[in-house]
């Protein structure tokens, strides 16, 4: 047999350079109907005057899922720190929070938190503290998101193996101090998948803010439709701004989880 028969790829009628094996064909067809529906919709003023009109859905959208997973971040690293506890009380009071918010649909506690729980804040306080509007969907967000983050913290400290707590105590740390610098910096690299996962899902899930008439993205695609009742370009583009919107963000989380891996 030949070298270069020897080349050719069994099973294959026609031989198939290699490099081409490796192209990610789905990337690239999705590349190839963006630029064609973007250029359909840059080109055409119907869906312009619905992105001029959405703009101000597109910030808020934004600044609530970044806002909100920054916060959700601090309170899955604390009730995940508490999950892995040996103080029993500590570890029944992170799987309350973690199994009770894990158990309620994001809508409810949305609407819980705008309508029963600010309201009362706000009562309480003399109108000194008022929580309603944005911050109420963020608290929201960050409380719901905050116990799956929780359990991605526990799954990512409990992966690590036992000798490496063992090994940083018999070296004179304390726990917290072995936690801060052996453990929690193996754990961060593991769950970068889900923690970028959950990311975008926040990005999605933010469309249900719009129950408490924020005006986000979505609420600002429905208010255009019902002043000029163009629902296919007032959908069609909320549509399309949130599949870029998460494309964008799927590209960021690869280039970090690349990083990380990489370091």
């Amino acid at each position: 047999m030949t070298t270069e028969a020897r080349k050719v790829p069994q099973g294959r009628v026609f031989p198939v350079p290699i490099p081409w094996e490796r192209v990610p064909w789905w990337a690239v067809i999705l590349a190839i109907v963006g630029v064609t529906i973007g250029w359909s919709v840059l080109t055409s003023e119907a869906y312009l005057r619905v992105i001029r009109f959405v703009t101000v859905g597109v910030r808020l959208t934004l600044h609530v899922t970044v806002v909100s997973y920054i916060i959700a971040l601090v309170l899955g690293l604390i009730f995940g720190l508490m999950r892995v506890s040996d103080n029993p009380v500590l570890y029944a009071v992170s799987t309350l929070y973690v199994e009770v918010i894990r158990g309620i649909p994001l809508l409810v506690i949305i609407l819980y938190v705008g309508y029963v729980i600010t309201p009362r804040i706000r009562d309480a306080t003399g109108g000194q503290i008022n929580l309603q509007g944005v911050p109420a969907a963020v608290l929201a967000m960050a409380i719901c998101y905050g116990a799956f983050e929780a359990e991605v913290y526990r799954g990512g400290i409990e992966s690590i193996e036992a000798g490496q707590m063992e090994a940083a105590r018999s070296l004179g740390m304390s726990y917290i101090q072995a936690m801060r610098y052996v453990i929690l910096p193996q754990a961060i690299r593991r769950i970068l998948p889900p923690l970028g996962n959950d990311f975008i899902s926040l990005l999605k899930d933010s469309a249900l803010i719009s129950v408490i008439a924020l005006p986000d993205l979505l609420q600002m695609g429905r208010l255009y439709v019902s002043r000029t009742y163009r629902a296919f370009e007032g959908y069609n583009t909320v549509a399309l701004l949130y599949l870029v919107m998460t494309l964008c963000l799927s590209l960021v989380v690869r280039l970090v989880e690349r990083k990380a891996a990489i370091e």
